[in-house]
């Protein structure tokens, strides 16, 4: 099963490395591949969500929305998870 979904970043610094943890924390919960997609001038960059470094790398600011494409067995429960982060702007605030 795949499912994708579009989620904006709320909290007011962005994708910084608090943040970025708690994103890669949650998604190692689940054994579905979770991969964040920003649009950029040049394209598409993909990072594997599971890995802080990666999420860093997209450096994404308050506003930005982000794809969230998940697949895998429990890929429903990974994006409610993910889902519930984003909206409680990953606990900051």
């Amino acid at each position: 099963m795949e499912i994708e979904r579009s989620l904006e970043i709320s909290n007011k610094y962005g994708l910084h490395a608090r943040a970025s943890t708690r994103i890669a924390q949650v998604a190692q919960k689940f054994r579905s591949k979770v991969l964040l997609l920003r649009g950029t001038k040049n394209g598409v960059q993909e990072v594997d969500a599971k890995s802080v470094l990666g999420i860093l790398s997209l450096g994404a600011e308050k506003g930005e929305v982000l794809r969230v494409k998940i697949w895998g067995d429990d890929a429903d429960s990974a994006m409610e998870a993910l889902t519930d982060l984003f909206l409680r702007k990953f606990d900051e605030e």
